[in-house]
């Protein structure tokens, strides 16, 4: 008659050696990218900026989704002074009309798409030559990093919106390519000085090191084992600022040197809206409200991008 005991140690073998195995086996480690975004999606700000952004972005490619209405076409039969009809969604008259009998909502929805598209180009313009010339310094030093540095403070002297001003006087025509030029032109420093220090601190890390004394090229050493690992800051900096240079872009549209009619922008509505501020304050209200509700989306979405990114902050 053959033991219980044996026959139960058996049976349980199979789910025993299982279970050695699972708890055996190690678990893959995640990267600095998968590891930020495990923390990001758990964390509600992320989420509701990230649909704000996606939100804005829907709406600058495609317009047309959320009204049919011409911006552009005014009638003055549609006097300004005309409360808006809340009840009339997405409408015409659902957040009333400006000054020339335009409609405010179809214009604060075509005005996303000058905000967005000035906003992402600059950020990119200036991550990308901001980028390279902070490596550039960072990484070789010497009279590269002097001559970098020293032009960098130069450039760092010039108020942003001073320098914009003066950039766009000597445009003839000033649109949204313009205005990008004189933002990237004037913002690529804040980027250098923020590449620059990551790239010296991590060039003086051991796989970079034992990477040279490997002998593996200068360009590999950049590009394969210092940018992944020096881009961190850069992306939370870019982040933030995006925000930023849209409401840049705003402000030169509202003192009259930024975006020019057809242009559509919210700094251009939020102009004509201040002449009657006092008898129609919901014209200057929902450009305004939109404005900086894309500029705190931007801005949310960045403190939740450093608060992943910065290993400080867990």
């Amino acid at each position: 008659m053959p033991d219980l005991t044996e026959k139960k140690t058996a049976e349980e073998t199979p789910a025993q050696a299982t279970a050695v195995v699972a708890a055996a086996k190690p678990e893959k480690p995640r990267s600095l990218g998968s590891d930020a975004w495990h923390d990001l999606i758990r964390k509600p700000i992320f989420v509701i900026s990230a649909l704000l952004i996606l939100l804005l972005i829907v709406i600058a490619i495609a317009p047309g989704l959320f009204t049919s209405v011409d911006p552009r076409a005014g009638d003055l039969r549609n006097h300004y002074l005309s409360k808006p009809d809340y009840g009339h969604v997405f409408q015409a008259d659902w957040f009333g009309y400006d000054l020339q009998g335009r409609s405010i909502y179809a214009r604060v929805i075509y005005g996303a798409r000058a905000s967005v598209v000035v906003g992402i180009c600059v950020t990119l313009g200036v991550t990308i030559l901001g980028g390279i010339t902070g490596m550039l310094a960072g990484y070789f030093g010497g009279w590269v990093d002097t001559i970098i540095s020293r032009i960098t403070d130069i450039f760092f002297g010039i108020p942003l919106l001073l320098g914009a001003l003066v950039i766009l006087n000597a445009f003839t025509s000033r649109t949204v390519w313009s205005v990008v030029f004189a933002l990237v032109a004037l913002g690529w420093t804040q980027m250098t000085r923020v590449m620059r220090g990551s790239v010296i601190t991590i060039k003086q890390s051991d796989f970079v090191t034992a990477a040279k004394a490997l002998g593996a090229g200068t360009s590999r050493i950049m590009f394969k084992h210092i940018l992944p690992n020096a881009i961190a800051p850069v992306i939370v900096v870019a982040t933030i600022a995006l925000g930023g240079y849209i409401a840049t872009e705003a402000t030169l549209s509202f003192l009259g040197i930024g975006l020019q009619d057809p242009t559509i922008s919210w700094g251009i509505d939020i102009n004509s809206a201040q002449k009657v501020i006092r008898t129609a304050p919901f014209a200057l209200f929902f450009p305004a409200g939109m404005l900086s509700l894309t500029v705190l989306a931007f801005i949310m979405l960045g403190d939740a991008v450093r608060d992943a990114l910065d290993p400080k902050l867990r």
